[in-house]
């Protein structure tokens, strides 16, 4: 049931926001970097897939997991698409190719090995990952691994569709984050 509803929502997300999602590009495009950011994540039964966002940090930035980057590496619009979480609207269309649910685990980079070892042995692989989910609502990131993997294993054992409806409600309404960069001494 949950993926006819990511079909269908991520169908009309595409089509009502398809009037926002120009603008925001061109706004991109001004800030002089790529406008479309693409990285390969760990997906379903650990698969490779492309994960298409709006690009909120400088193109020359190394290609860690987001805690680890340093925040000066975040564009000044890239703050403001991370805050609003505009950034995410292209994963739309992964969610409708079927390499992501709108509801499960954030995906991770194959380097994060300790994440990957913690997701798989609670099994958390066996479903997609999602734009949103119960440790974003939370606030956890991928900095805590071990606490993370324990969260996405409850939110997969307890997810029900008033419960994929509940997160999409918070994450529209501005509740939880994503993976933060990481503030750092400059200099």
């Amino acid at each position: 049931m949950t993926r006819l509803l990511d079909i269908l929502f991520s169908i009309a997300g595409l089509v009502a926001l398809s009037p926002l999602l120009p603008l925001l590009m061109v706004l991109a495009y001004k800030s002089k970097e790529s406008i479309l950011f693409r990285q390969v994540r760990v997906g379903r039964l650990q698969q490779p897939f492309v994960l298409i966002k709006l690009r909120t940090m400088q193109s020359d930035t190394a290609m860690l997991p987001s805690h680890l980057v340093d925040s000066s590496a975040i564009t000044s619009f890239g703050r403001y698409l991370r805050k609003t979480k505009l950034d995410e609207l292209p994963q739309l269309w992964n969610v409708l190719r079927g390499e992501m649910s709108l509801v499960g685990p954030r995906p991770c980079l194959f380097s994060q090995e300790i994440l990957i070892s913690e997701r798989k042995t609670r099994g958390v692989y066996a479903s997609r990952p999602g734009i949103t989910g119960l440790a974003q609502i939370e606030g956890i990131d991928m900095s805590t691994p071990k606490l993370l993997a324990e969260t996405d294993e409850k939110m997969l054992a307890t997810l029900n569709l008033s419960r994929y409806f509940w997160y999409i409600f918070l994450t529209i309404f501005g509740k939880g984050s994503g993976d933060s960069a990481s503030v750092k001494n400059e200099h």
